[in-house]
């Protein structure tokens, strides 16, 4: 990426016009706009930086090291959204089942006979405290 991105610059820095002067004192001076009328345009050449192969290798691992923490950290970003939303679904649930419970209607269950065999209030209460349990446990 770097790379690329000096690549893209050089010729910008090649365009660039840099002029050199020398003042009354004897100062010598750089800038990009000639400031006296004995100012000479001077070439400036990009400095290319050859690296040895230790070099090169060394840069090379850091790089793959950095990658693998990259990639370890977006699996385990992807973890976290897949538990963030199962925990988000089963409350929805727990919520859902809770609002089918409302006070004061009679619920059963159809027994294999085909028979329906009624839930006491204080079993329906006890349903009712164990949703509430489990949603303040899980999604408070």
């Amino acid at each position: 990426m770097r790379a690329w991105l000096c690549l893209l610059l050089l010729p910008g820095l090649a365009a660039a016009e840099i002029y050199r002067w020398v003042d009354d004192q004897g100062q010598v001076h750089f800038g990009q706009r000639p400031a006296a009328a004995g100012a000479e345009q001077v070439e400036v050449r990009p400095q290319v930086i050859e690296r040895d192969a230790a070099t090169r290798e060394r840069l090379e691992r850091t790089e793959r090291f950095y990658d693998a923490r990259r990639q370890e950290q977006a699996e385990a970003d992807a973890s976290s959204a897949q538990r963030r939303a199962k925990r988000d679904q089963e409350c929805s649930d727990l919520r859902h089942r809770l609002a089918q419970l409302p006070e004061g209607r009679r619920y059963y269950r159809e027994e294999a006979s085909g028979e329906r065999t009624y839930y006491s209030d204080e079993e329906l209460d006890a349903v009712r405290r164990r949703l509430r349990q489990s949603l303040t446990d899980r999604c408070a």
